[in-house]
């Protein structure tokens, strides 16, 4: 949908210019009276700005200068009483795309003018369109798979990559989170920079304050030096919070803080410390669900919701599978300097029908012990034992 602004100081005249307009479909039409209300809500990114040459205030020439000056994709079109060939001109020097005159057939020039312009932002928005599907395998190759799930993912890593935001990953234990946070980091303007993993369910629950914000020498008994914290060493770089669904309370309470101020301070010290960082969180659980019951904080579960990507199971994947199973054989067998192995035709439909409840990490060590069995070429039936709980 195509957004239209129209500059016009004349209320009925500005009406009946939008009503011509409506009639090409829809599309959102916003009208100002001033340069300066347009100039303002430029942020809104209108791909089509009708301008009336003598505007009260910032005439239309200086508008147009400052709409330039802003984006050279936003579509001008001039309307004015001025026959004037040197007015002319001077409009299409300025960046109009077209120049209506005030008289009879002023709103079918404007109608024409806009249709014809209408498909040219819709082509160019099929561009980009076509453009963000294009997916560079290169810059993502330790994320496996062709599913239509993956590409999404890897589309959604495309589009978060290069901000700011904060991105919560969910998904079951072994589905790769991790490797969307890498893959998140090092494609972003931040690839340089530290990437620091917090695994939350790794760390005693008393150690964990320290471990994020670091601590003072004899802030505690224990405390016998300095302790730079995580969040500090991830300065400028990107922190990546993993199961952060076993964080207390109390501490979601600080984390909460620490995400909007952007500042943090060490056990044992009054000392505030600005500090620029990404966070990428992970979590298997349902923080919806645990919000319900009261064991994650309302608050932070929907600061956390800034960029959401859910990673599926495995069996969801589809021929996901074997393609991954062929990556973990050939990388074990390149890593071990062992004989280059296949997977018999059996053992892949067995694969493909198998649940796996582990996901990932469960195919990886099922395809690891069955190349270590197998004796031959090609891996069999008898190599393969999936794992039971």
């Amino acid at each position: 949908m195509a957004k239209i602004f129209v500059i016009e100081d004349d209320a009925i005249m500005a009406r009946v210019i939008t009503q011509s307009l409506e009639k090409l479909g829809t599309h959102e039409i916003k009208h100002f009276t001033n340069g300066e209300d347009c100039i303002n809500n430029l942020h809104e990114n209108p791909d089509i700005v009708t301008i009336d040459y003598n505007l009260p205030g910032m005439d239309g020439l200086t508008l147009m200068n400052k709409i330039k000056t802003y984006s050279d994709t936003i579509n001008m079109v001039i309307v004015s009483g001025q026959e004037s060939v040197e007015v002319v001109v001077e409009a299409y020097r300025n960046g109009a795309k077209d120049y209506v005159l005030k008289n009879d057939n002023m709103y079918v020039g404007i109608e024409n003018s806009v249709r014809n312009l209408l498909q040219n932002v819709n082509l160019r928005k099929e561009v980009e369109t076509l453009q963000e599907q294009i997916i560079d395998r290169n810059r993502y190759n330790h994320i496996v798979g062709n599913s239509a799930q993956i590409l999404k993912t890897l589309r959604l890593i495309q589009k978060v990559e290069k901000s700011t935001m904060t991105v919560l990953v969910t998904g079951q234990s072994g589905t790769g989170k991790e490797l969307v946070a890498k893959a998140i980091h090092y494609n972003s303007p931040r690839a340089r920079k530290p990437f620091v993993i917090v695994n939350m369910g790794a760390i005693p629950q008393e150690l964990i304050e320290s471990e994020l914000f670091g601590h003072e020498k004899g802030a505690f008994t224990d405390a016998r030096e300095k302790r730079i914290g995580k969040f500090e060493e991830a300065n400028d770089g990107t922190i990546f919070l993993d199961e952060i669904g076993e964080m207390d309370l109390g501490l979601q309470t600080k984390l909460l803080r620490v995400l909007q101020e952007k500042e943090i301070t060490r056990i044992g010290s009054n000392k505030i410390i600005k500090l620029d960082f990404r966070m990428v969180a992970a979590t298997n659980k349902n923080l919806a669900l645990e919000v319900k019951e009261g064991r994650f904080r309302e608050d932070l579960f929907y600061r956390l919701q800034g960029f959401l990507i859910h990673l599926p199971p495995l069996c969801e994947r589809g021929d996901d599978i074997l393609l991954l199973a062929k990556f973990f054989l050939n990388q074990f067998c390149t890593e071990n300097k062992v004989q280059t192995k296949t997977i018999s035709n059996q053992v892949a439909k067995t694969m493909l029908e198998y649940a796996w409840p582990g996901n990932i990490r469960e195919l990886k060590a099922v395809i690891e012990r069955a190349a270590l069995l197998c004796e031959g070429d090609t891996i069999t039936e008898d190599d393969v034992m999936f794992a039971t709980a």
